[in-house]
């Protein structure tokens, strides 16, 4: 299945988890702790989170590799927002 990943370094990894998961929450299918997240945005689409003490892991699946490119800039922006304070880095692969 097409996936991409990226990795942000941040020590704020577990709250950015847990503030996504929450955000979408009502809209989709969510499991979540502060170490991992899984949400499911259906058509075969899902976002994996993985918190580690220096760093988030993002990994994006789809059936359509098409959309893997809005997939990542809508949880970019998200993220992004939730971290105002710092300037954190995605080099989506």
């Amino acid at each position: 299945m097409p996936a991409s990943s990226a990795t942000v370094t941040t020590e704020h990894a577990s709250r950015y988890l847990q503030q996504l998961c929450k955000h979408w929450s009502h809209r989709f299918e969510v499991s979540f702790d502060p170490q991992q997240g899984r949400i499911r945005f259906g058509e075969g689409e899902v976002i994996d989170l993985n918190a580690e003490p220096d760093r988030l892991r993002v990994h994006i699946t789809a059936e359509d590799a098409s959309r893997l490119p809005e997939l990542n800039r809508v949880v970019e922006s998200h993220i992004v927002r939730f971290a105002f304070r710092e300037t954190l880095q995605f080099d989506w692969a």
